[in-house]
């Protein structure tokens, strides 16, 4: 019996992170195995690709920005709009600016109609980006709503939120509608929710939530539902919360579930591959304003 040696290459992909947003770049290891083969039943078993857990830098951004948003793209890439500049004055910005993965690099692209600070941005179906609210402190908060089209890079307006609103969530739902929720306008934080529709650019009042909250965090559970926990309770953003509530498109409506373990304000969530939500940081209660490390699990099928 003849033995034949086939030396296999892996390639592994690495993360890397540039301004606080994680981003892929591609870093080749080669890892050899040895595989036999027979006339009868050739096999060949490659190892698993090695990772090492590493970050490195990659391209800076076009303009130093920050509480901006960045959205991934149909195409891979990465959309960043608006924020906050480095330096006195602190004037918005309506600019925007593309991350391509494959050479690492940063380019501009069209600017938005609206300078915008703490507002969202949503990838819908078409693959069009819809960017909604935004502003504070010295800046009106608005209501305004705009699309980036990906294929010509440019910006168009949208039907107006009814609310005008800041900090508030923005989670695309299963029928393509856009789900907004909370958020405030300076002094007061919002129960109210409304949802957008692509298909007719015009936003519908449906159910509030059961607590008023902004800075909170909204996530679409596996079953369509939409986890909202935390946030503040007013704009002023010194009593974070611990509740959770859900709410359900078939009936357009909220409701409670179980309360996390933390009051937290300004944290993650993020759904994982086995329907739990993981829930990180954030900021506790004043006077002290601690800024948490703890994290804590969420599960849908018993509601804590």
């Amino acid at each position: 019996m003849r033995r034949l040696s086939v030396l296999l290459g892996a390639t592994a992909i690495l993360l890397a992170a540039c301004g606080g947003q994680g981003t892929p770049t591609l870093s080749p290891t080669a890892t050899a195995v040895a595989a036999t083969a027979t006339p009868a039943a050739p096999t060949e078993t490659p190892s698993p690709a090695p990772s090492s857990g590493t970050w490195s830098a990659t391209g800076s951004m076009t303009t130093a920005r920050y509480v901006h948003t960045a959205t991934l793209l149909a195409d891979g890439k990465v959309l960043a709009a608006g924020g906050l500049p480095v330096g006195f004055g602190r004037t918005l910005l309506a600019s925007a600016e593309l991350y391509d993965s494959s050479t690492g690099t940063w380019s501009a692209t069209g600017s938005m109609t609206t300078a915008r600070v703490y507002h969202t941005a949503t990838l819908l179906a078409d693959g069009k980006v819809l960017v909604a609210g935004g502003g504070g402190g010295s800046t009106p908060v608005t209501a305004s709503a705009e699309l980036y089209d990906p294929s010509s890079g440019t910006w168009s307006a949208t039907g107006d939120m009814i609310t005008a609103r800041s900090l508030h969530s923005a989670t695309l739902l299963a029928d393509g509608k856009v789900l907004v929720a909370g958020g405030h306008d300076p002094g007061e934080a919002f129960a109210s929710a409304e949802l957008y529709d692509s298909s007719s650019g015009t936003w519908s009042a449906i159910g509030s939530l059961t607590t008023a909250r902004t800075g909170h965090t909204a996530t679409l559970l596996a079953d369509g539902t939409v986890l909202v926990a935390g946030g503040n309770i007013s704009a002023e953003l010194g009593a974070p919360l611990a509740s959770a509530e859900l709410y359900d498109p078939s009936t357009g409506s909220w409701s409670a579930t179980g309360s996390m373990t933390t009051t937290r304000s300004g944290h993650t969530a993020t759904l994982l591959a086995d329907g739990t939500v993981l829930v990180a940081g954030g900021q506790g209660p004043s006077p002290s304003f601690d800024v948490l490390a703890s994290a804590e699990l969420y599960d849908p099928s018993s509601g804590s």
